[in-house]
């Protein structure tokens, strides 16, 4: 896969579970919209929101990047990644097309399947009313229903978890040709079934803890599957979603990292699938091995409690480089 003639897009995720992973209740919202018009301000191309309810708590996705919408006129506002089988499908289409009105048509969503690796994970969908076993095919559902909802059309649907008759749901998206909904895929799961629900259900592809000759795998296998069903996989999205750490004291930039990820995740467990930790030049590299192999956005997270002084040095140092 080779790296498209295009300039690279840059997103950056914004910290909705920073706010809260500290045990301090947060008495605004105001870093996450000030790190947003910052990164418009920057020219950077999109911001985008994690999800969960409860194994990590954070912002509310949706509601969020509606306030995110009115203190942004440009960027485009995705989730990384939304967890769609928590949700009901005529509720989150209801939802989505709103904060695409909201935005002017801004709106792309990353979905995931979501994992069950721990008991937090698990305890999340019976939270949800979700039996965790049955996510995926949930996810499948809630994403096609919802799909087309937003679009606009009438739905009747039938399947293993929600019984449609004749439904739709107004506003539908600002966009002509509805909301962009990229679906997450890992080289790491090495479950053919993922290359098959994205090439048929998505219109693009986010990925993340993949090395970059990985995600040039996963972007082959969803290409494959997509021209067997008649799709033009170059027409379809391209993400990937990155945690890096820009000190230049590489010491310092793997404390902190590590303290960062305990605290998000209860440990750290993916090791140099993460990053890279250490001088900007080496996420100015890692960046473009990921454009090398297929990404068309790169979607930036920041292994740090001081997220501010990671976006100055990110905006400074990093960014120019793909300008």
């Amino acid at each position: 896969m080779s790296i498209s003639n295009s300039r690279l897009k840059l997103g950056l995720l914004l910290p909705t579970r920073h706010l809260l992973m500290t045990g301090d209740a947060p008495s605004s919202i105001e870093p996450v919209l000030s790190m947003a018009e910052t990164a418009e301000q920057a020219g950077l191309d999109s911001v985008w929101v994690g999800d969960s309810l409860t194994a990590k708590p954070r912002l509310e996705p949706l509601t969020t990047l509606s306030a995110v919408a009115l203190r942004t006129h440009r960027v485009r506002l995705g989730t990384a990644v939304l967890l769609a089988a928590l949700r009901q499908p005529v509720g989150l289409a209801h939802a989505l097309g709103t904060l695409d009105l909201i935005s002017g048509g801004r709106l792309v969503v990353g979905a995931g399947v979501g994992g069950a690796f721990n008991d937090a994970q698990r305890q999340e969908w019976r939270n949800g009313g979700v039996d965790p076993s049955r996510r995926a095919s949930r996810f499948e559902e809630t994403i096609e229903v919802a799909r087309k909802l937003t679009r606009g059309e009438s739905v009747s649907h039938h399947g293993e978890h929600f019984d449609l008759s004749d439904v739709s749901v107004q506003p539908r998206s600002a966009q002509p040709d509805g909301i962009p909904y990229l679906i997450a895929c890992h080289w790491q799961a090495r479950r053919e079934v993922q290359f098959q629900r994205a090439a048929r259900i998505g219109d693009g592809v986010i990925s993340i803890t993949d090395y970059p000759e990985e995600y040039g795998m996963v972007l082959a296998k969803v290409a494959e599957y997509a021209e067997k069903q008649g799709r033009d996989f170059s027409t379809m999205e391209k993400a990937f979603y990155m945690t890096v750490n820009l000190e230049s004291d590489g010491a310092l930039a793997n404390r902190e990292a590590d303290e960062f990820l305990h605290l998000y995740y209860g440990m750290n467990f993916w090791g140099d699938r993460w990053g890279p930790y250490g001088h900007p030049e080496r996420a100015v590299e890692r960046m473009r091995r990921y454009a090398e192999h297929g990404a068309e956005t790169i979607i930036v997270r920041f292994a740090s409690l001081n997220q501010e002084r990671q976006l100055e040095i990110f905006l400074r140092d990093v960014a120019p480089a793909f300008s």
